[in-house]
């Protein structure tokens, strides 16, 4: 089985141009202290705004700081905001709607209405909204953007468990008289793992363009440190002096957003039971 989805996934061509893509960003924000040409904190007041040169390949920013290097650290911020949010988000999401498809009644009425609720608000205006409240640090800017993306988790493992639990395997173990946290962990989890698994990479995205619009709106990573979003922020007073600013972090979030998006679509084609 494992093999076969292998096989599919990486028939995929653009799921694995994606995967390259997004491997090539984590290794290069993980292997960033070791290959940036230059510190990414240190100004240069005899070389602001300089164009593309072998001294600087991306240029120079407002305070003559090395692009390349500030984008390679800024990779950090940007990749572990979109990834540490979606990890608070399944926290919070999937026991909810664990509970809410399992149980039902009362309980999936209360957690649905919530829910609902939540997801009637836009999740940028709703993750803009709560990174205001909290402050401006790039922690509270993943605290944010995880609050805002837990419903999606919620309705979607509601949902799958709804489905799960009406299969033979699920009635045999509560006939039996198993208890209902085993029949969850060992029976109704591992059975929707795969949409969840789907639904959290398409999710990195989601969140890389949130951090990056708090970042831009001065809620995200504060400076000195970069962040992709927080540089966009500085490069707009800058477009017509130094456009090359503004193209490197705006290339760089598209690229990692694209990558995102096509992993997520290959490995819902590879994980489909039904394409078997």
């Amino acid at each position: 089985m494992k093999s076969r989805r292998l096989g599919k996934f990486l028939r995929h061509h653009s799921a694995v141009a994606g995967l390259a893509v997004v491997a090539f960003f984590v290794a290069v924000a993980i292997l960033a202290p070791l290959i940036m040409p230059d510190d990414p904190l240190k100004t240069n007041f005899l070389a602001v705004r300089k164009a593309p040169s072998m001294a600087h390949w991306l240029g120079t920013d407002e305070l003559g700081r090395d692009i390349l290097s500030r984008m390679m650290l800024g990779a950090r911020a940007s990749l572990l905001a979109g990834g540490i949010s979606v990890v608070i988000a399944m926290a919070v999401g999937v026991p909810l709607g664990l509970i809410a498809g399992y149980f039902g009644k009362a309980t999936d009425m209360v957690i649905s209405r919530l829910t609902e609720a939540m997801l009637s608000c836009p999740f940028l205006i709703l993750a803009i909204t709560l990174g205001a409240f909290l402050g401006p640090s790039l922690g509270n800017a993943m605290i944010a953007i995880a609050l805002s993306a837990a419903p999606i988790f919620i309705r979607l493992t509601r949902g799958e468990v709804m489905s799960v639990s009406r299969e033979d395997y699920v009635d045999g173990a509560r006939a039996i008289g198993l208890p209902h946290r085993w029949i969850i962990i060992r029976y109704v989890l591992p059975n929707i793992l795969s949409p969840l698994l789907v639904q959290a990479t398409l999710t990195v995205a989601t969140a890389i363009i949130a951090e990056a619009s708090l970042s831009f709106l001065g809620l995200g990573q504060q400076p000195p440190a970069p962040s992709w979003g927080a540089m966009l922020n500085v490069a707009k007073n800058f477009l017509e002096q130094a456009p090359w600013m503004s193209v490197s972090p705006g290339i760089a979030i598209f690229l990692v957003v694209l990558g995102l998006n096509l992993l997520g679509d290959g490995l819902r084609d590879a994980l489909d039971p039904r394409g078997d």
